[in-house]
């Protein structure tokens, strides 16, 4: 369109220049003028067609919200005719209620005597004698005293029978609730006796199984042979422990009774403040397991295990081994890492070797929270005495010189152990402290012999970066790791100096081929001499 005008405007200059083809550019021009005007019309129609569609398309939407504001409307008027008929019946009742007080007080006002008339029994001069009227004011008002109590004695208002009868059907029923509550209360009764013997015979036992199981095994008994010999024995035992077995009871059907009722959070608080642990066990924790997870709402399970937990210093003795592991891992499996470190570190805890295996486990899976799962499963190895996996995360943490302190404190450790731990951790820094004096002490571990072994583990890039760091060394650096080393014989140092020749490390061979060359009382060593020492010299 554009280049259409811009055309169009050359034609105008082009017609006002040159005359003698006017007329056939004069018609052409009055051609391009009928075209754009067609073209301007076709727009203004196309624009208004536009419009008119666009109002058609929004025709259903606005349908549809004036039906929305009709509903609507029509819900608030339904409103406002409801409150109008509730005010409107209000107020015919006070109407009514203000009738009938209109009509009384006109009763009221017609009934009261003409106060002209004279008084009766009275004289026309006692009527206007104060005194003689406060007389009989008091005359009057004693004889309608003593009227009063002879109706009440010789009358009783038929009112009264009805509540008679009414007390009489409350007092039948308060003497059928007694008679079921006395049922109920010997049945208690029975059930006491039960749980007090089996308490006692419990704390007697080696309490192998736990207290529920103890009292449904009693149970069975009682009713297979009676409940004689229970009896019989109870008679012997003081009200102190039946009135225990009382408490115990009733520890127990409470309890039941919030998990039917879904009150788990209440049921967690009331199993981790039972008498004697009774209810920490590991049948409670199948019963909140068995609830499984629910939308919205904290884990029952979990709830569980920081009720019991957090009450664990209440008792002399500290939570078991299983539920101590069983915990854990609820802990872990809904990312309540927080819960569990404050547990291993603050609550009294059993820890075994499989509560510390399982941080370890989640801490390969976490690898954020990798070193903290590590640090606690260190704390539960250490209390568990398993001092190998201990050093283990020590090294895995990166603390080695906490790990080497951890060996100088305990001297539990051969060189089978230190090797195993290279090949687990196989750390550079380790090896190197390991195979040098540490605090004026020999070293743990010979370096030639961690060198043929990393080679001989498929290990062998970690056994080139020593070899690195003691190539940087020079010739003195391998000779006094050798002459240090009294684990590693001449054999392994011919073994070590071949590995390093394959390797690459032609100038560290010749170092220590020349070293064993220049020692003092070395002499040729044959195939079949294998018990040559390199460092006999030095003890000899």
């Amino acid at each position: 369109m554009d280049r259409f005008l811009f055309s169009l405007r050359h034609l105008y200059l082009v017609i006002e220049y040159v005359t003698a083809y006017k007329s056939i550019l004069t018609s052409i021009k009055k051609e391009y003028d009928a075209f754009i005007e067609t073209i301007k019309k076709s727009q203004r129609t196309a624009f208004c067609l536009h419009g008119k569609l666009k109002v058609l398309a929004a025709e259903p939407t606005a349908l549809i919200y004036h039906r929305k504001r009709t509903i609507q409307l029509e819900a608030k008027m339904r409103v406002i005719e409801n409150n109008s008929s509730k005010i409107q019946l209000q107020i015919d009742k006070m109407k009514q209620l203000r009738a009938e007080y209109d009509m009384n007080e006109v009763k009221y006002c017609t009934f009261s005597k003409d106060p002209s008339k004279p008084i009766p029994g009275m004289t026309l001069q006692e009527s206007v004698n104060l005194d003689a009227l406060t007389k009989y004011r008091k005359h009057l008002e004693d004889k309608y005293t003593e009227i009063k109590q002879v109706m009440s004695k010789k009358y009783v208002p038929a009112q009264r029978k009805v509540e008679l009868d009414n007390e009489m059907i409350e007092i039948l029923k308060r003497r059928d609730l007694a008679e079921n509550m006395n049922k109920e209360l010997q049945f208690r009764h029975q059930r006491l006796q039960t749980v007090s013997y089996a308490l006692t015979s419990w704390v007697k036992s080696d309490k192998s199984s736990s207290f529920q199981d103890f009292v449904e095994q009693i149970q069975k008994t009682k009713d297979i042979h009676g409940d004689q010999g229970i009896v019989e024995a109870l008679l012997e035992d003081d009200p102190g422990k039946a009135k225990e077995a009382e408490i115990l009871l009733y520890y127990i059907e409470r309890f039941n009774e919030l998990i039917s009722l879904g009150e788990y959070e209440k049921a967690a608080d009331f199993a981790a403040n039972s008498p004697r642990r009774i209810l920490q066990n590991t049948g409670t924790m199948n019963k909140f397991k068995a609830v499984g997870r629910i939308r919205g709402k904290p884990f029952p399970l979990l709830l569980f295990f920081e009720a019991i937990f957090s009450t664990s210093h209440a008792f002399r003795r500290p939570i078991g081994a299983e539920l101590t592991l069983e915990g854990i891992k609820c802990g872990l499996s809904e990312k309540r890492l927080d819960l569990v470190i404050h547990w291993v570190t603050q609550e009294r805890l059993t820890f075994s070797e499989e509560a510390g295996d399982v941080l370890c486990d989640y801490g390969e899976q976490d690898t954020y929270n990798k070193a903290k799962c590590l640090a606690l499963a260190q704390i539960i190895y250490s209390e568990c005495g398993l001092h190998k996996k201990a050093l283990l995360c020590l090294c895995k943490q990166g603390q080695i010189h906490g790990a080497m302190e951890y060996i100088q404190q305990f001297k539990d450790f051969t060189s089978d152990d230190l090797m195993k731990l290279i090949k687990l951790c196989p750390h550079t820094e380790l090896i190197q402290c390991l195979t040098k004096e540490w605090n004026g002490k020999p070293p743990s571990l010979s370096f030639g012999l961690a060198i043929l072994h990393l080679f001989s583990t498929d290990m062998k890039k970690v056994g080139i970066k020593l070899l690195q760091e003691v190539n940087k060394g020079g010739r003195d650096a391998i000779e006094y790791l050798m002459i240090n080393d009294p684990f590693c014989s001449l054999e392994r140092w011919q073994e070590m100096a071949n590995v390093c020749l394959q390797n690459g490390f032609d100038k560290l061979s010749n170092n220590i081929m020349s070293i064993l060359r220049s020692q003092a009382g070395v002499t040729e060593i044959s195939e079949e001499d294998d018990t040559v020492n390199l460092m006999e010299h030095v003890f000899w």
